[in-house]
C-alpha cells in the first residue's frame, strides 16, 4: 500500500492541489483539503474497484472533500462564488511580446471574473475539462454525472461564459471587441 500511496501522491498531488486550490482558492485550505482527500484514499482504497482511472477517482474524492468543506461553512455557494479569482494565472507561453503578455492577462482576468457568475457546476467543469484536461468521461465519472451531462452543462456554461464576457466589455465600453469562447 505505501508503494501505491506514493505513486498516487506523486503522479497526481500538484492536479489535485490545483483543483481545490481553484475551487476554494486559499492555499492553506487547499493544503488542508489535500491532506483531507489523502487520508480517505488510505481510508477506502481497497475498496476501490478500478472501474475508472485513479486520477478519476481521486478527482472524485477531491470534488467531495471540496463540497463537505464549503458545506461545513456558512453560505457555501456565495462563498465559492466570491473566493473563485484566478488573477494569478500565470501565462505560459515562452516568449511573448509585452503587448501579447498584457492583452493575454486582461483576457485571461476577464475570463476568470466572468467565470464568477457561473454556477459551481459550471465551474466545475471548465475546471476539469479545461485547466485540468480530464476528457469528458474522465470528467464525468470524477462528478458522478452521465457523459450527456457533463456535456449539456460544458455547453451551457461556455455559452454562459460568452454572455458575461461580451456584457462585460460593453461595461467596459469595448462593445466592438469579438469574444471566442472555444470548447
Amino acid at each position: 500500500m505505501d508503494s501505491v500511496f506514493d505513486d498516487l501522491y506523486t503522479n497526481y498531488h500538484q492536479d489535485v492541489f490545483q483543483f481545490l486550490f481553484y475551487m476554494v482558492k486559499s492555499k492553506e485550505l487547499a493544503e488542508d483539503l489535500v491532506q483531507e482527500v489523502y487520508i480517505r484514499v488510505l481510508k477506502s482504497y481497497d475498496r476501490f474497484e478500478g472501474k475508472s482511472s485513479e486520477k478519476t477517482w481521486l478527482f472524485s474524492i477531491a470534488r467531495n472533500v471540496a463540497i463537505d468543506s464549503f458545506r461545513k461553512q456558512k453560505g457555501w455557494k456565495q462563498r465559492i462564488l466570491e473566493k473563485f479569482d484566478w488573477t494569478e494565472q500565470q501565462i505560459r507561453d515562452d516568449s511573448p511580446v509585452p503587448e501579447d503578455i498584457a492583452m493575454q492577462r486582461e483576457e485571461i482576468q476577464m475570463i476568470y471574473r466572468c467565470l464568477d457568475l457561473c454556477t459551481v457546476d459550471q465551474k466545475m467543469v471548465i475546471i476539469m475539462r479545461y485547466i485540468q484536461e480530464l476528457s469528458i468521461s474522465e470528467t464525468a465519472e470524477a462528478l458522478h454525472w452521465t457523459e450527456s451531462k457533463v456535456k449539456t452543462t460544458q455547453h451551457r456554461a461556455l455559452k454562459v461564459l460568452k454572455g458575461h464576457m461580451e456584457t462585460l466589455l460593453i461595461k467596459e465600453g469595448r462593445d466592438g471587441e469579438k469574444i471566442r469562447v472555444e470548447r
